[in-house]
């Protein structure tokens, strides 16, 4: 169980960014498409499982002094060193091999974003700014991926809207570390000596109205209207909203951002808001309707 907690599969779910061209593309259900981004979301899976393992390798020391990182394989010794190195040599190869046969462009996309999280592990991880600005990157990269391998063109506003999503959830997270070090008197991070609380505050209520509008400003964008042919689009912008909102309750009021994944898990309101979201979605685009694109 511990050789396996080392992938950190529920991180896996991040992945799941991959198929977000399908279900904007009304192509959900193209079966060759769907086997196509699954097949990717593999290779993803397990080339940010060797990001993840190199990352614990280079932060063990620096992981036990942590409240929750303290209990991950490596740093509570329950997984050598030498271990942990040989599975991570072994993801990259398998990872790599199976993207250059799904599609070179794919693997293309993929040694961007490993080489680019391998730099994050190695040093960039340290300067402020820059490493929520990777991390959220990361994202666009898993978005870019899976329109690469279902030869779906990926929208401008799109690929804006997942780099804004990506980016508050990241700063809520450096958050997190804020609330910690004010409880144990320790930096969790060596890049969380450029933050403080105010600025990160500022920064989540500045991210967070740019993501609403620029929903709003998607969802009632002409061209969005003439592909989706509808113009209802806009009435889903309540659970983007929501979702925000809860977010933002959770970051300011619970103080308890450590891992947007684990919110995903556990929080139903969020979980409640998603599935809306999605259901409302398809509902507008994916369901026939006779009325005129005006009505």
């Amino acid at each position: 169980m511990q050789y396996i907690k080392l992938l950190r599969p529920k991180h896996w779910a991040k992945n799941l960014f991959m198929f977000i061209p399908l279900f904007f593309a009304g192509e959900i259900w193209n079966i060759d498409k769907i086997i196509a981004a699954f097949l990717g979301f593999i290779c993803f899976s397990m080339i940010a499982s060797s990001i993840y393992i190199i990352n614990d390798y280079r932060d063990i020391e620096a992981d036990r002094a942590h409240p929750t990182k303290s209990k991950r394989p490596m740093a509570s010794g329950a997984v050598p060193p030498k271990a942990g190195l040989a599975i991570f040599f072994t993801l990259v190869i398998a990872g790599f091999a199976g993207a250059v046969y799904l599609a070179e462009k794919f693997a293309f996309v993929l040694s961007i974003y490993f080489v680019l999280n391998m730099a994050y592990s190695f040093g960039l991880k340290n300067i402020s700014i820059l490493d929520i600005f990777i991390v959220a990157s990361g994202f666009v990269l898993r978005v870019k991926s899976g329109g690469v391998l279902t030869d779906i063109a990926v929208s401008e506003w799109l690929m804006l809207m997942v780099f804004l999503l990506a980016l508050f959830m990241a700063i809520a997270k450096r958050r997190d570390d804020i609330v910690l070090k004010d409880v144990t008197g320790k930096d969790m991070r060596k890049a969380s000596k450029g933050y403080n609380m105010d600025f990160l505050n500022v920064s989540l209520a500045l991210v967070s109205a740019v993501i609403i509008v620029a929903y709003i400003m998607y969802t009632m964008a002409l061209p969005t209207m003439l592909y989706f042919k509808t113009y209802r689009l806009y009435y889903t912008s309540i659970f983007v909203i929501a979702g925000l909102m809860r977010y933002l309750q959770i970051t300011y009021v619970d103080n308890d951002t450590g891992s947007p994944t684990k919110i995903l898990y556990k929080d139903r309101f969020i979980q409640i808001t998603i599935l809306l979201w999605i259901l409302s979605f398809y509902v507008i685009i994916y369901l026939p309707t006779n009325k005129s694109f005006f009505e």
